[in-house]
């Protein structure tokens, strides 16, 4: 399989030299990617293990060339280093006293790729982004340094302008926890996830008020298990579900259920259950949004047979402080509400999330997240953020309380 997978980054190198040779009147202008983050984070967890303090910073650089006759190539590089002292777990550095902060270090190809675009949409054939729906069962991981993505190919499809239709295959998927492997290779973070993977969404806008997505994803995850001394091969699924969206006037709904059960190669048999029921309203330049979700615990028996997202951008739900990337045995029920709103300049969210089991009705804690982003003034490109996560937990078997702080500087060119 890697054989395959340097191949297929080889294309895209290739593809970047061709727009050197012939121009055309379809031309898109080529562009440079270059883009620094420094990140500060602290966590503290009510726990034996010492405060973590992790400075970090990502940097990217890369290059989108001109379109020629449809085609584009896309190179893109990522480096991510730790600054000063490494108090702190990134999951390979054995400082297994502090709290985990999940940004190895490392340089590794972010993305290389050929892309083809025509009238009726594109293919993408490489190591590309995936960022499927709101990224709640697959998505890029973005927040963390360095980036999740996927060695396979992708194409989208728009046979009319309410449709489009996406299909991806997958053979390897770049975790946020690579570029590297610590020896023996970790069961539930190695840096590479093996296994061939079948990503199929469906959308149809029936009108601004309605927009229904079908989606069917079968996850062959063959080194990776959902927990510690659970067999390889337990988060291998698929997964078939429906999400409705849509707006009236200043009000906007969501509403999604899913059903995952295991796919060939799972020692174990998965039957979870996923809702979820969210509503927003817009008062000017104010969104204001609740919603409940639900990701079940399944048939229960030995091991964790709960629904899981194991290639979603996880940060982005169920609370900033992470508590539950790994959806417990019990299930999970979220009930949350936030705000987001324009606050000196920049903009400010508040977020409170309520955090219960689906089975037994156990209550595992609550959190607040408060978040402010602003561009810094004199520069282009450079924004700032301050971010706050407190975790309370209310079963101190089962979570522990968490307080996350970051300090963050973006420079995006």
């Amino acid at each position: 399989m890697k054989h395959h997978i340097r191949c297929l980054l080889g294309i895209p190198c290739l593809a970047i030299a061709l727009p050197a040779f012939a121009a055309s009147p379809d031309d898109a202008a080529g562009k440079v990617i270059l883009d620094a983050r420094y990140r500060y984070e602290q966590m503290e967890q009510d726990n034996a293990l010492d405060t973590a303090k992790a400075h970090t910073l990502r940097t990217r650089i890369g290059y989108r060339t001109p379109r020629w006759h449809g085609l584009s190539g896309l190179l893109e590089i990522d480096d991510v280093r730790h600054l000063g002292t490494e108090r702190f777990n990134d999951t390979r550095n054995g400082r297994g006293r502090y709290s985990t902060v999940g940004d190895p270090e490392g340089t590794e190809v972010n993305q290389a790729l050929l892309r083809y675009t025509a009238g009726w949409g594109n293919v993408q054939v490489g190591r590309q982004r995936i960022n499927l729906s709101n990224q709640r069962f697959v998505g890029g991981v973005g927040w963390r340094q360095n980036e999740q993505t996927y060695d396979g190919a992708m194409i989208e499809l728009t046979p009319a302008p309410a449709w489009k239709l996406t299909y991806a295959y997958l053979d390897n998927i770049n975790s946020v926890f690579g570029p590297d492997d610590t020896r023996p290779i970790s069961r539930t973070a190695p840096a590479d996830i093996e296994g061939h993977s079948h990503l199929l969404q469906a959308q149809y806008a029936f009108s601004p008020h309605l927009t229904a997505i079908g989606y069917h994803y079968r996850l062959g995850l063959d080194n990776l298990a959902v927990a510690t001394g659970a067999p390889l091969g337990t988060l291998s699924s698929r997964t078939t579900g429906l999400r409705l969206q849509g707006k009236a006037g200043a009000f906007s709904y969501v509403l999604e259920h899913a059903r995952q059960r295991e796919l060939d190669g799972n020692p174990w048999q998965l039957d979870g259950r996923y809702w979820l029921a969210e509503g927003g309203y817009r008062w000017q330049a104010i969104q204001w949004k609740a919603g409940y979700e639900v990701l079940g615990a399944g048939r229960g028996g030995a091991g964790n047979q709960a629904f899981q997202t194991p290639l979603a951008t996880k940060h982005a739900f169920q609370g900033w402080a992470d508590q539950f990337l790994t959806t417990p045995a019990d299930g999970l029920r979220d009930a949350y509400a936030g705000v987001v709103l324009p606050l000196a300049g920049g903009e400010w969210q508040a977020w409170y999330h309520d955090f219960r089991s689906d089975r037994g009705g156990h209550r595992f804690g609550r959190e607040l997240d408060l978040s402010w982003r602003h561009a810094i003034p004199g520069v282009k490109g450079l924004d700032g953020l301050l971010k706050l996560a407190s975790y309370r937990s209310a079963d101190g078997a089962r979570t522990v309380d968490t307080d996350k702080f970051w300090v963050q500087v973006q420079y995006s060119y």
